[in-house]
């Protein structure tokens, strides 16, 4: 089976937002998100929301990503 295809994905704006809830299913984090319209972002980076104690924030763009449990 093929992954659908982005134009049947609603895209989310990426960097639309300074402030993301995510749940574990996100896991491993990556800024932007998959999922994220990627024409005006930046590189992929990985930010480790466990280790950082539930919150992080993005050295790019400046977004901060809060781990809901």
């Amino acid at each position: 089976m093929s992954p659908p295809s982005s134009a049947m994905v609603p895209l989310v704006p990426a960097n639309a937002e300074n402030r993301y809830e995510v749940t574990r299913a996100d896991l491993p984090l990556s800024c932007p998100m998959p999922g994220m319209a990627l024409w005006n972002s930046h590189p992929k980076v990985y930010l480790p929301i466990v280790d950082d104690g539930g919150e992080s924030t993005c050295a790019y763009c400046g977004a901060q990503y809060v781990l809901r449990d």
